[in-house]
């Protein structure tokens, strides 16, 4: 019988740090060659431009829906056709990844590596591991039955931004945690460094658990969203001008902040050779600097917005207003 190959699904919540954390994998001295399945819940993902390839990992994207519902059957579709080129020898992996959007209950896509057999005949699902905003999750937590579904299917929980937040409120939100599950192991990830002897190959995916706590995991499992929420994409060719954007997306983060619940985007900067990376969740956000644009690629911007009730039209015009060398951009007053 042909060894079946090992799965990985990273998940939590928006924002949490997953792709922080496969991009760390993707870069490690493992010895795993590693396709990856990322999903994103917006039309368009910015996530492969983020993460830095050394080797010839296979990326493939599934965006505009979630993995648990709308898109459920490109994954049956995807790691069929990555078998298919695994055994025709165009393809060469012993190990997959799939990133979950961060909206996505993790239950439909574990039962896909058990009802579809079509699938389980090829792979295992080696273990699921859900990562955690410590600053956010008491509220996503409270507002989310995605969060909390997360939390329950983990085989492991890597604790995020867990400098952002004191003890007591570290000490709480471990015990809220271990009330969902007690099953999964708890460990603090700083920008996605964990050990890898932690995570992957660690046949950790325990059936008879889950079951325990979705009694109908092995028969009909779906799921739908039905908390208004929504995303939109913005690009703009022309280079813009960092200041103004930092300004107005902090003018935006002060008023609609409790709406974003995440936005990112790559950025075309004026004079500047690198992309700039923005990420936020809510009313926390940063930026940084990433790689080099190449020769050969085209110089835009892109940026993601998820949220409910999004100020879509504002935001486009805010942004256009901050292309470099227009005037100075929209007010916190014109925001309200």
């Amino acid at each position: 019988m042909t060894e079946l190959i090992p799965v990985t699904i990273i998940t939590g919540f928006l924002g949490s740090g997953k792709t922080t954390l496969l991009k760390r994998i993707l870069q490690a001295d493992h010895g795993y060659r590693i396709a990856v399945i990322e999903n994103e819940f917006a039309a368009e993902s910015i996530d492969n431009a983020l993460l830095v390839q050394d080797r010839d990992e296979q990326i493939v994207e599934m965006n505009n829906g979630c993995i648990c519902c709308s898109v459920r059957g490109d994954l049956i579709r995807i790691l069929g056709e990555l078998h298919g080129k695994r055994e025709a020898g165009t393809l060469a992996f012993d190990h997959v990844i799939i990133e979950t959007t961060g909206l996505a209950a993790p239950g439909p896509v574990a039962q896909t590596f058990f009802a579809e057999p079509s699938v389980s005949e090829f792979y295992m699902l080696d273990a699921i591991l859900t990562v955690i905003d410590a600053r956010h999750a008491q509220q996503q937590l409270t507002e989310h039955k995605e969060a909390q579904e997360q939390v329950g299917f983990a085989d492991r929980i890597l604790l995020s931004k867990t400098d952002l937040v004191n003890k007591e409120e570290l000490a709480a939100l471990r015990r809220r945690l271990v009330a969902i599950n007690c099953r999964a192991s708890i460990q603090k990830v700083s920008f996605g460094n964990v050990p890898l002897r932690d995570i992957l190959n660690i046949r950790g995916f325990n059936l008879n658990a889950i079951v325990e706590l979705e009694p109908d995991f092995l028969g009909e499992l779906g799921h739908r969203h039905g908390d208004g929420v929504q995303s939109f994409v913005y690009h703009q060719p022309q280079a813009m001008d960092l200041m103004q954007v930092e300004n107005f997306l902090d003018a935006v983060v002060q008023v609609f902040g409790t709406q974003l619940m995440r936005y990112k985007g790559i950025l075309n900067i004026a004079g500047t050779p690198c992309r700039a990376v923005f990420q936020g969740v809510h009313m926390l956000m940063g930026s940084e600097l990433g790689a080099p644009w190449r020769d050969d690629e085209t110089r835009a911007s892109k940026m993601i917005f998820i949220g409910r009730n999004l100020p879509q039209d504002m935001l486009i015009r805010g942004l256009d207003k901050c292309v470099a060398g227009v005037s100075a951009g929209l007010s916190v007053a014109e925001l309200a």
